[in-house]
């Protein structure tokens, strides 16, 4: 199966930006949607974002929207999330997964998903 790891996250101030890698084992990762989904203590699982197997489409969830920026590169097989003008709210484990679905940002669409990266936003 598809393995998945991510990194980037930490502590970071208010406004502050941090960008979350998620790399892939295997030789499968030009064949799937990937996404990110972040958990806050005591609350669901959200998506985040999420980008088409060649990069061209991205969805993003309106709380992010205009912040953050999933993008990918295929030939490294690693998943990136840039984060921007970050805010308290933003606290959470972020996971990477990945699905072979269209674009989706419902968990049951993704088969793989990595341990998650903490980000702490701090004010």
């Amino acid at each position: 199966q598809e393995q998945l790891v991510e990194s980037g996250g930490g502590l970071v101030q208010a406004g502050g930006s941090l960008t979350l890698s998620c790399v892939a084992s295997g030789r499968t990762f030009d064949t799937y949607v990937m996404g990110w989904f972040r958990q806050a203590p005591g609350k669901e699982r959200e998506p985040v974002a999420a980008i088409s197997r060649g990069g061209m489409t991205t969805y993003y969830t309106d709380s992010v929207k205009g912040r953050f920026t999933v993008s990918r590169d295929n030939a490294k097989n690693t998943l990136y999330l840039k984060m921007n003008s970050l805010k308290s709210d933003d606290t959470a484990v972020y996971y990477c997964s990945a699905g072979a679905s269209g674009l989706t940002a419902l968990r049951r669409d993704y088969d793989y998903w990595g341990q998650g990266t903490r980000v702490t936003v701090s004010s």
